[in-house]
């Protein structure tokens, strides 16, 4: 147990968080940022606490320190927004903490963890919190309430959110917004004042989630700055909130948005928050995103990709749609195999009575009118072409016209006014199952693991094209429990097929936060692969997810979701920026398409050991035209950057790219990686264009990160791939 009174400091990767552990109170953040070096000196923590403003309020104010604790309340006079809210039998529950115990966890001889224990025993309340410096420096907090009282009313909790506090210096909050398939639009604005909150209630992360709350002083970099960032680890409905008042330093924070009623503890129950994610950084948003990838990938769930690299996929959604035919789709996994694809995965279409997007959801067994064979000669072939076979469900949902709902209108999580079920309460003619029923449960995980075990499945895409929005489960609010009955099933079934893999798919990128990427192997970050989107979308999902985890495939031109053509190299370039694939009926190229996608999936497979391990980059630009991204390996011997247009250059002379991520004592060869075919540009072309496309360019490192390369001018939606080797 540590001793209180005095600080505790934990420090990791950079990053250091110094706690002020008053005798029985909840300890406060004396610091959160740049690890300062010295921080287990008494002596400097000493001099940080004297530096710390610590000024007795006026008399007729109550008489309390400016800086809230970890779980800030009323009864420390914090007149912002409560990190808990709880009532019992009508009246609130305004916790004071009457003994407080913390102890602290060290990993590598530096302390990385800490674990308060609070007990009110007043109202009979106890608070179990945990605050853990992850690999990478990223902060994770775990909120645990339980009812201590033996009898009487249940506790009700309302909310239970976790904040950290920031600088004053934070000027400007960014936040996130989108819709179907425009995910990931950021806003930048001046930093609210007082107690604020965004929601979202989709009942899944959501198209227009917040996403991530980004706090910095003026809009954030890529490259430079200052930033503190808060993401929500949850995939049900959430909350994010920022406290920017007079009297203390602005919190930044989340928790999970519950519903009425939903968290009533009986004697001795308890309530477990969602994990929620902060993370500093010294150098952008780069170094930001940093924090998230390393902890993601350190994490048991996920295989190592320099172990397992990522397969190519072809899925057939956009190729064949809901037109199903066994031969014609054992062509185009012949052809595939050949262009050299590692993954078929058969989408939407396959099930009992599916034609269109009205029939068969609940129904997991194949449609023996459109596969007379069943699944298993497809599978087969897929197999025999040395390739791995996926399959589309959407575990979550039911159409009325299933076997599945006519035998079982009780299992749809819906509020009992919408019984019998109206068409006008349904969403894209879909209901949703109440997979916190047990019987519901079984139900699907038995068909689904049955075709698993039958087809050898080795990938499963995992759809929610819905919204939750009347969840009542057994009489009550339920979208808590039916999370975790989704996260119970990606993982039951993972533990059942130990190979394999499951993407969290949901209308696109509905459902891409840090809580199923703790469940799933990767995501489908939208349903729009149209490129000059996608380079955006990418960008911003990314500053959560690495790119081995985010599903980015070539479509055909015109895009499917805007219409827009576009060449089939900037296609190919900007899927390069996550796990890559074709979503297109590939059986109607020319033979010219398929020479480029040939190449390109060869150049894929020959760069994804440095995409899917190294550490990604984004260039910061003043035309708005620009976008360049990077990905350097962590020794600074080998970087891949992908340099794009998305629309008309500003200015006839063009900006230079600074590459970042190299080692400035080394000379490297640069590469022009034009095998999927030639990028167009106008009017001047740079001199080491030349000796990149004909072997290589040799400069330092010291030349490329500070003068930085000369790009040509790109025309509108066109993209370069450039790699980087030391010599």
């Amino acid at each position: 147990m540590f001793d209180q009174g005095t600080h505790l400091t934990l420090r990791r990767d950079g990053v250091c968080v110094v706690l002020k552990t008053p005798a029985d109170g909840m300890p406060e953040v004396e610091y959160w940022g740049r690890d300062f070096g010295a921080a287990g000196d008494e002596n400097t923590l000493g001099q940080l606490d004297a530096m710390t403003l610590k000024v007795a309020t006026p008399k007729e104010k109550p008489d309390a320190a400016l800086r809230p604790s970890l779980l800030p309340q009323g009864a420390e006079a914090f007149a912002g927004r409560p990190g808990l809210e709880a009532h019992r039998g009508g009246a609130p529950v305004f916790v004071r903490w009457t003994k407080v115990d913390v102890a602290a966890s060290d990993e590598g001889g530096e302390t990385t963890s800490v674990t308060i224990n609070a007990q009110d025993d007043v109202n009979d309340v106890a608070l179990e919190l945990t605050l853990a410096l992850q690999p990478g420096g990223l902060i994770t907090t775990v909120h645990k309430v339980t009812n201590t009282r033996a009898n009487g009313d249940p506790l009700t909790v309302n909310w239970l959110e976790s904040t950290l506090p920031m600088p004053k210096l934070v000027d400007t909050l960014t936040q996130f917004t989108g819709r179907w398939p425009l995910e990931k639009q950021p806003h930048s604005a001046a930093l609210p004042v007082g107690s604020v909150t965004r929601e979202c209630r989709h009942g899944k992360t959501g198209h227009e989630s917040p996403w991530m709350f980004i706090a910095s002083k003026g809009e954030p970099q890529w490259g430079e700055g200052e930033i503190w960032a808060c993401h929500l680890a949850w995939s049900g409905n959430q909350t994010y909130r920022l406290d920017n008042l007079p009297s203390h330093e602005p919190l930044i924070g989340a928790g999970e948005l519950l519903g009425p009623g939903e968290i009533q503890l009986n004697a001795g129950s308890s309530y477990i928050t969602p994990q929620v994610c902060f993370s500093y950084s010294p150098a952008g948003l780069d170094g930001m995103a940093a924090r998230f990838h390393d902890w993601l990938r350190s994490l048991p769930a996920h295989v190592n990709p320099a172990a397992k690299p990522r397969p190519f996929t072809l899925n057939t959604w956009e190729a064949v749609y809901f037109d199903h035919n066994e031969a014609t789709l054992k062509k185009l996994a012949d052809r595939a195999a050949e262009v050299g694809v590692e993954r078929f995965v058969l989408d939407d279409g396959w099930f009992h009575l599916r034609r269109d997007d009205t029939k068969g959801l609940g129904d997991w067994v194949v449609d023996g009118e459109v596969w007379p064979n069943g699944l298993d000669s497809l599978a087969k072939h897929v197999h025999d072409l040395g390739m791995e076979f996926g399959l589309w469900f959407e575990p979550e949902m039911v159409n009325l016209d299933s076997d599945c709902a006519r035998e079982h209108p009780d299992w749809i999580l819906a509020a009992p006014e919408a019984v019998p079920y109206r068409e006008d309460v349904s969403y894209r003619t879909q209901y949703v199952l109440d997979l916190a029923n047990p019987n519901a449960y079984a139900h699907v995980h038995d068909q689904m693991a049955a075709l698993v075990g039958q087809l050898g499945i080795d990938y499963i895409k995992w759809d929610h094209n819905r919204d939750v929005t009347e969840p009542v489960h057994d009489g009550r609010y339920g979208l808590h429990e039916q999370t975790l009955a989704c996260y119970r099933l990606f993982d039951e079934l993972k533990a059942e097929f130990p190979s394999l893999e499951i993407e969290s798919c949901s209308s696109g990128g509905a459902r891409t936060d840090a809580g199923i990427l703790q469940h799933a192997d990767r995501i489908w970050a939208s349903d729009s692969n149209d490129p000059r989107d996608r380079v955006d979308i990418q960008r911003y999902t990314e500053l959560v997810v690495p790119p081995e985890m985010i599903g980015a495939h070539v479509g055909p031109s015109p895009a499917h979701s805007t219409w827009r053509a576009t060449d089939v190299s900037y296609r190919a370039a900007i899927s390069l920026e996550g796990c890559s694939g074709f979503e297109w009926n590939i059986l109607e190229c020319c033979d010219e398409e398929l020479h480029s996608l040939k190449a390109f999936v060869a150049l894929y497979k020959e760069l994804r050991g440095l995409l899917h391990t190294g550490r990604v980059l984004h260039a910061d630009f003043i035309d708005p035209a620009w976008r360049a991204r990077g990905v350097a390996s962590h020794d600074g011997a080998h970087a891949v950057w992908v340099v794009a247009t998305v629309t008309n250059l500003r200015d006839k002379l063009p900006e230079r790219l600074r590459v970042r991520g190299l080692d400035a004592s080394r000379t490297y060869r640069v590469r022009l990686r034009d095998e999927v075919g030639e990028v167009r540009w106008g009017w001047e072309t740079p001199q080491w264009i030349g000796a990149a496309r004909d072997g290589g360019f040799e400069v330092s490192g010291l030349l490329l990160e500070n003068v930085g390369l000369q790009l040509p001018p790109l025309w509108p939606m066109q993209a370069v791939v450039l790699e980087f080797e030391a010599v």
